[in-house]
């Protein structure tokens, strides 16, 4: 029989489930520099950090840039950034002072090795890969066509090179250091951000809440395949797997 999974209530979006987007500062992106209304990443810009501040819905702390263009925009502050400091947006920008943290470049223009956060997937885009705080990813090689990143999870990406991206390491590495001690500490971490929280797997549920759920606990009791023509609140475990058990 079906069942009204917790997947199921969040994605109906009711005011539960809804994110509090209203208490977040808004959206991050590498800024854009327009030309007659068309983005143009060759066009140097310079901004000044007017303010440090904090945001529940990301996990590094950000900073307040007013540019020289007389717009106003949120980047992710990289370690040792000051209220006061500039920053330079373009491909004519430093990069090989450690004064220049926060600087925009495309990556063709960024020496091997050199960290970088916040990376375009499409040039443009405003930024996408590597916006944790802490993290920080390498280039590691460099062709006409492609540009070869080594991310944070040790994964290599290949890129365009007017693919654009911040110089530094995003600061707030410390975070993960302080335990949270308790479970009500981590709730309202969670709650923050609207995000599901505890995770408790299905057969620790009541029968009535999943389809694993009942009888003892952590004893399943029926199998873990579900055929592909099952309705949404029967489709867990494995869907129309073509083989199960241990390879040997």
């Amino acid at each position: 029989m079906g069942k009204n999974l917790i997947q199921q209530r969040r994605g109906r979006g009711t005011l539960t489930f809804r994110s509090p987007g209203h208490r977040f500062r808004g959206a991050v992106k590498l800024y854009s520099p327009q030309t007659d209304g068309v983005i143009d990443t060759g066009v140097m810009a310079q901004g000044k950090v007017t303010d440090l501040v904090h945001c529940p819905g990301h996990s590094a702390p950000l900073m307040e840039v007013s540019y020289s263009t007389g717009d106003k925009g949120l980047a992710f502050a990289p370690e040792g950034i000051k209220v006061g400091d500039n920053i330079s947006i373009g491909n004519n920008s430093e990069v090989n002072t450690a004064a220049t943290d926060g600087n925009v470049l495309c990556l063709r223009d960024i020496p091997e090795g050199m960290p970088i956060h916040n990376i375009e997937i499409i040039p443009g885009d405003g930024g996408k890969l590597v916006r944790t705080g802490g993290s920080f990813a390498k280039i590691i090689a460099k062709s006409e066509t492609a540009v070869k990143v080594k991310l944070p999870s040790n994964k290599e990406k290949d890129l365009l090179p007017s693919c654009r991206a911040a110089i530094g390491t995003i600061a707030g590495s410390g975070r993960l250091e302080k335990p949270f001690l308790k479970a009500g500490t981590r709730f309202h971490k969670m709650h923050a951000r609207n995000k599901g929280y505890p995770i408790v797997c299905g057969i620790s549920m009541n029968a009535v809440d999943h389809p694993f759920g009942g009888k003892c606990s952590h004893i399943k009791g029926r199998p873990t395949q579900s055929p592909r023509s099952a309705p949404p609140g029967r489709k867990v475990g494995k869907i129309a797997p073509r083989r199960t058990g241990r390879q040997r």
